[in-house]
């Protein structure tokens, strides 16, 4: 009996070194860039504020507010063209979406880390000092300089997008000049933003305080706006203090079934083999058989609802349906998941991510929150093939038993940060345009 007790001691040390050996290491201030707090001070009203968009309606918060853990608690998020905030928004009758948008709306936790060189779940933009901006875009060499972060580059984009914050041609002349594909320069879609911004007094007055090289309103610029932008979501939604953090700095236990999930997610499970590091992403991409819902992400001339992920960007055969793999920080309250939000319920989606081909034909549209709109959105899970060439993809799966779920979802929950969700500045009472706060 002895001898069988210590054969059990062997192993379950053998089993906690290994784990040990795959934890993450601690993420201090060295992992992230500094922020200035005047900055991302104004940052904290602009990302509040819908002058932003074309019509003057969504502002950045509309899709990545506080109170659904910096997502909207939405499937695909309705940008122009909706009313009210998080799940219970809905299509404004007045002007009725054309599209939801692609993609669900990801978390914004922890992007002002350094180790943070690729966004958007394709990767579209990356870190390139090849070039001279510093980046890679869909913009190619026109992009433009005088971001200071990849993090500040991103928010170029939805600001052009007719379905989450630009409107549609007809409406405003930010939406027209998209349209045109009058971008940058004088006149641009991105100069219509700042001149917006700069005719505010209070912007016009405190642009100049936070940057030396502006002088007055005129020389505020996009790049100024997204800078200040950036610098808040990096100061806001810092995440490093949650339990799990606690137990890494050795000052905190976690409870008996989050260990076992912490065990299976380093050990047997595998997660870590992708959701590795200090925040749970190995910032690869990686083809998992997630369900396809929605209008997929295709160019204007193309007709199908599918998302092709990473192969739009690389056009390689081994990119197809490859997403980046997210952060896991706060994940149990940044529901639905997968990169169209396919899935409301994290042991369900565990369950789906786990076992691909049986999680792809078991699917059914229940399982997301959409809000009513007059679109087919299950266009591509209904079909055969689509559905076979997704599940082809997938090469991994893994075994898991009911217990050994909810013991992952218990681990989870440890990643969950009560300042991080908070924030440092919180939600503005107002904004110099004065247009409405989404609280």
């Amino acid at each position: 009996m002895q001898k069988e007790i210590l054969a059990v001691l062997v192993y379950l040390a053998a089993a906690m070194s290994a784990v040990a050996a795959d934890l993450p290491a601690l993420a201090t201030d060295a992992a992230y860039a500094p922020v200035d707090p005047a900055e991302a001070a104004l940052g904290q009203v602009l990302f509040y504020d819908p002058i932003l968009s074309g019509n003057r309606e969504v502002s950045c918060a509309t899709c990545h507010h506080p109170r659904f853990g910096t997502s909207d608690g939405l499937s695909l998020s309705l940008g122009d063209g909706g009313i009210g905030l998080g799940p219970d928004r809905v299509a404004d009758p007045k002007n009725m979406p054309e599209a939801r948008v692609p993609r669900n709306a990801p978390a914004l936790f922890n992007l002002g880390a350094l180790e943070f060189t690729h966004l958007f779940d394709d990767g579209r933009i990356e870190v390139d000092l090849a070039r001279p901006s510093g980046f890679r875009t869909p913009l190619d060499d026109d992009m433009v300089a005088g971001f200071a972060s990849l993090l500040s580059a991103q928010t170029m984009f939805p600001v052009l997008s007719a379905d989450e914050m630009a409107g549609h041609v007809q409406e405003n002349e930010i939406a027209r000049a998209v349209r045109q594909g009058i971008l940058t320069g004088k006149g641009g879609a991105w100069d219509l933003i700042a001149r917006r911004v700069a005719t505010v007094p209070g912007y016009a007055a405190r642009f100049p305080q936070v940057y030396p090289h502006i002088s007055g309103p005129e020389d505020i610029a996009f790049t100024d706006i997204s800078n200040a932008i950036a610098a808040f979501m990096a100061l806001e939604w810092r995440s490093d203090t949650s339990p799990f953090d606690a137990y890494l700095r050795g000052t905190s236990a976690l409870p008996a079934p989050a260990m076992t999930g912490l065990n299976l997610f380093y050990g047997r499970a595998g997660c870590s083999t992708c959701h590795s590091g200090m925040f749970q992403t190995d910032h690869g991409f990686h083809a998992m058989g997630a369900p396809q819902i929605g209008p997929g992400k295709a160019a204007k001339f193309e007709f199908h609802s599918r998302d092709e992920g990473r192969f739009r960007v690389t056009g390689r055969n081994e990119d197809f349906f490859a997403f980046r793999t997210p952060s896991l920080r706060n994940v149990a309250l940044t529901a639905p998941y997968g990169h169209a939000g396919a899935h409301a319920d994290l042991a369900g989606f565990i369950a789906a991510h786990a076992d691909p081909f049986a999680g792809l034909h078991n699917y059914d549209l229940t399982q997301a929150i959409l809000p009513k709109l007059p679109f087919d959105d299950a266009i591509i899970m209904q079909d055969t093939e689509e559905v076979a060439a997704i599940a082809a993809a997938a090469k991994w799966s893994v075994a898991l038993s009911d217990a050994e779920i909810t013991a992952l979802v218990a681990f989870l929950d440890t990643l969950t940060d009560p300042a991080a969700l908070k924030g440092r500045l919180g939600i503005p009472a107002t904004v110099p345009s004065g247009l409405p706060v989404a609280r």
